[in-house]
């Protein structure tokens, strides 16, 4: 037996947070709840999506009968621009910060039914360069730009139709705040950048590899705190995500399907995940120490139908997880590259 067969602490590097692993546990009998698969075989259109082409929304705007990707102004955005600063309170313990910005909703596809591992790489592409455009763009005004993307129900997707979000804010979101401190801090300490040297110690290692190709790395994480949880990693020294060439922009379409895919073929079934990009802040500062990357975050853990949930310990302690990151990584290597249903 290894030291990883036993209980143990890993250190997430990029936030300075801990995740408890416990892979005894795997041996328990479940006897908790279930989720219902869903089965449903939706349609190329539906007359009732406010996302589908030519339909109307909400807000009584009606969608152009686009061919390809499409974005629009989130009807119901958790931003809004030009918000009034209050007055600043006196009060430590009752602090505010009024914000602004811009929610988008990016349509991957004109049709209903298709999921990111079932488009074409060309289709892929079009996804990726739709978001540097809005990327660029948005980054222009704002210091954080948010891009993600909510799949499944399980998930709290409100609407089947593919698509993610683009939020953009001027404040440095919590998670991007303390990235770009480690980042920094590692930086300071040791010459290099953090997520440089990741992407070589884990090709050294390479038993939490998923899958790379010329541009890109995809692992399940050291620190994973999800089962199945991975960390997309451009492999070239890239700080914004309007920065890839066509290269490495066909690359990433390329393993964006690979992975997506894996995903699916885990338990046979369209996986549902929270992914979403972190690029370095567009705040003026210096930003060799960051590498763009992505975080996909599955709930699933044993089945189709049976799902992680944070609470308990993870809520009022620290992240743990019971399948070790190594094995995660070995069932998603395992399984077809290509979707196989």
């Amino acid at each position: 037996m290894t030291a990883f067969d036993h209980p143990h602490r890993r250190k997430n590097p990029l936030t300075g947070r801990w995740v408890l692993v416990s892979p005894h546990r795997n041996n328990r009998p479940w006897l908790g709840a279930t989720e219902v698969a869903s089965t449903a075989q939706l349609p190329a259109f539906d007359a009732d999506c406010p996302l589908c082409p030519g339909n109307t929304r909400a807000n009584g705007e009606t969608n152009p009968v686009y061919d390809t990707t499409h974005v629009f102004a989130n009807d119901f955005g958790a931003l809004m621009p030009a918000a009034t600063e209050p007055a600043a309170g006196a009060e430590p313990l009752f602090q505010h910060q009024v914000t602004d910005g811009e929610c988008r909703v990016v349509c991957f596809s004109p049709e209903h039914h298709l999921t990111l591992p079932e488009m074409s790489v060309p289709a892929l592409v079009a996804v990726v360069q739709t978001w540097q455009q809005h990327y660029r763009e948005l980054r222009q005004r704002f210091a954080c730009v948010h891009i993600f993307e909510n799949k499944g129900a399980i998930m709290g997707c409100s609407q089947p139709h593919p698509h993610g979000q683009i939020w953009a804010h001027q404040h440095l979101s919590t998670e991007i705040e303390l990235e770009d401190q480690h980042q920094a801090a590692y930086l300071q300490a040791h010459g290099s950048a953090l997520l440089a040297d990741y992407v070589v110690k884990e090709q050294q290692q390479a038993d939490r590899i998923v899958c790379q190709n010329a541009h890109w790395l995809a692992v399940v994480p050291y620190w994973a705190a999800w089962p199945f949880e991975t960390l997309l990693l451009c492999k070239d020294d890239v700080q914004h995500i309007d920065a890839l060439n066509p290269a490495q922009v066909e690359s990433l379409a390329q393993i964006l399907k690979e992975l997506t895919s894996r995903y699916d073929n885990v338990f046979q079934c369209s996986f549902p995940y929270s992914m979403g990009w972190h690029n370095a802040p567009s705040d003026g500062q210096p930003q060799s120490h960051w590498r763009l990357h992505a975080h996909f975050y599955p709930p699933l853990l044993r089945s189709a139908t049976v799902k992680k949930h944070m609470v308990g310990y993870e809520m009022m302690a620290e992240s743990q997880r019971d399948l070790t990151p190594e094995t995660a990584a070995a069932i998603l290597r395992q399984v077809s590259a290509v979707r196989s249903f």
